[in-house]
C-alpha cells in the first residue's frame, strides 16, 4: 500500500521570478535539512526545453523505534535525493520529479511538482504537488509510511517558506539595483542640464 499526497500552493510572484528563485533556494533559514546540492547533468534539447538533474544531500531524521529495530546502515542520518526537472520557458511551465536513492529498503518518497502561471492572476505562480510514500518492510510498513508522509508535509511547509524567503531577497536586490539605476540616471541628467546651462551662459557672454 502507498500513501498518497496531493496539494496545491500559490506564490505571489511571477513565473520568471519563481524560476530564478528555484535554482537559488538553498541555503535558507527554512532549509537547514538540505546539506548539499550539485548539478550532475544539464542540457537544452532541440525544442528549447531545459533538462537538469541535481543531487541533494539531506538530513534523515528517523523515529527512535526505527533506530532500535534496524542496523545503522539502514537508518543512516543522510539521505541522497535525485531531482529531475524539465523547463519549458515558452509555455512558462516547469516540472520536477524527485526520489531518494538510498534507504529504499526502508522507505521511498517520490514527488512530482508542476510550476505554472496562476489561472486567476498572471503575476502569480501555482505549484501542483503530488507525492507517493511507500515501504516494503514487513510488519511496520504502515507505520513507516505514516512517519514518511508526516515528514513530507512538514518539509513542504518549510519549502514554501524558504521559497518566499529567497523571493523576497531577490526582489529586494532587484529593487535596490533599480534604485541605483534611477539615482545614476538622475545624476547624469543633472550633469547634462548643468552642462547645457553653462554652455548657454557662455554663449550669452559672447553676444
Amino acid at each position: 500500500m502507498v500513501k498518497y499526497f496531493l496539494g496545491q500552493s500559490v506564490l505571489r510572484s511571477s513565473w520568471d521570478q519563481v524560476f530564478a528563485a528555484f535554482w537559488q533556494r538553498y541555503p535558507n533559514p527554512y532549509g537547514k535539512h538540505v546539506l548539499t546540492e550539485d548539478i550532475v547533468h544539464r542540457e537544452v534539447i532541440p525544442d528549447q526545453k531545459l533538462l537538469s538533474r541535481r543531487l541533494q544531500t539531506k538530513t534523515n531524521r528517523m523515529p527512535r523505534w526505527a533506530e532500535r529495530l534496524f542496523p545503522p546502515a539502514i537508518v543512516a542520518h543522510s539521505v541522497y535525493i535525485l531531482e529531475d526537472s524539465i523547463v519549458d520557458p515558452q509555455n512558462q511551465t516547469m516540472a520536477t520529479f524527485t526520489w531518494n536513492i538510498n534507504h529504499a529498503r526502508l522507505m521511498v518518497v517520490e514527488e512530482r511538482c508542476v510550476y505554472c502561471v496562476n489561472s486567476d492572476n498572471s503575476g502569480w505562480t501555482e505549484i501542483h504537488r503530488e507525492a507517493w510514500v511507500s515501504s516494503s518492510l514487513f510488519g511496520v510498513s504502515r507505520a513507516v509510511q505514516e512517519f514518511g508522509l508526516a515528514g513530507f508535509k512538514s518539509n513542504v511547509t518549510k519549502t514554501m517558506k524558504g521559497f518566499e524567503y529567497i523571493l523576497a531577497k531577490l526582489q529586494a536586490k532587484e529593487a535596490k539595483e533599480k534604485e541605483k539605476e534611477t539615482a545614476l540616471a538622475a545624476t547624469e541628467k543633472a550633469k547634462d542640464l548643468a552642462n547645457k546651462a553653462a554652455t548657454k551662459k557662455q554663449q550669452q557672454q559672447f553676444v
